[in-house]
């Protein structure tokens, strides 16, 4: 038996991205997920197979109800050890107009995942406060982690864009006046980016 084959942890990132539509879909992050679970387990890549013969064998292309069944196909196998699923800066999924919103979608994965209730597999999600996405994951979470009313994160950020302004060759020749205005107002405004 392989290493990866062991009771080893299994793990899948996806970065939601503002600059990237691919980045920003619920059906590219269960695509993700599965690419990068079946590339870790023999169990896994078996129930992706399955997946591709279902769809002659990937001449049409499966549904985003069927990719998602066949992610909690994959979670719900026994003998798997832990998996942790990691969807980092939700809040950059669109959530505007549209029929239905690319945010939307991954919070009702995330609620479909979680209700399964399976003890090994893990959810961390990432996101600045928006709204909607505290509502839709506090009652999910036994646990929260907020950075943004953290001190040293806004500490961080003033030190960083100090750096920038101070080494900026344009800047240095500014008044410090200014320089203290452009840290001051950015740091600020950075709302913990």
């Amino acid at each position: 038996m392989a290493l990866q084959e062991a009771e080893s942890a299994r793990l899948a990132y996806f970065y939601c991205d503002f600059r990237d539509e691919d980045k920003q879909s619920c059906r590219n992050l269960v695509l993700s997920v599965l690419s990068q679970l079946a590339a870790q387990s023999s169990s896994y890549r078996d129930e992706l197979s399955r997946l591709y013969s279902t769809h002659d064998h990937g001449r049409r292309k499966p549904s985003d109800g069927a990719l998602t069944q066949y992610l909690k196909r994959m979670l719900s196998l026994p003998t798997q050890g832990p998996v942790y699923l990691i969807v980092d800066a939700l809040d950059e999924c669109p959530n505007h107009t549209g029929m239905p919103m690319a945010r939307e979608e991954v919070l009702d994965l995330i609620q479909d995942l979680v209700d399964l209730h399976l003890p090994n597999v893990h959810i961390c999600v990432t996101s600045r406060p928006e709204i909607d996405i505290q509502t839709a994951l506090e009652p999910l979470s036994p646990l929260r982690i907020s950075l943004h009313d953290q001190s040293g994160q806004t500490q961080d950020i003033i030190d960083y864009v100090s750096s920038m302004v101070h080494s900026d060759k344009m800047m240095r020749r500014w008044r410090e006046v200014e320089r203290s205005l452009v840290i001051k107002t950015l740091s600020e405004r950075a709302a913990g980016m």
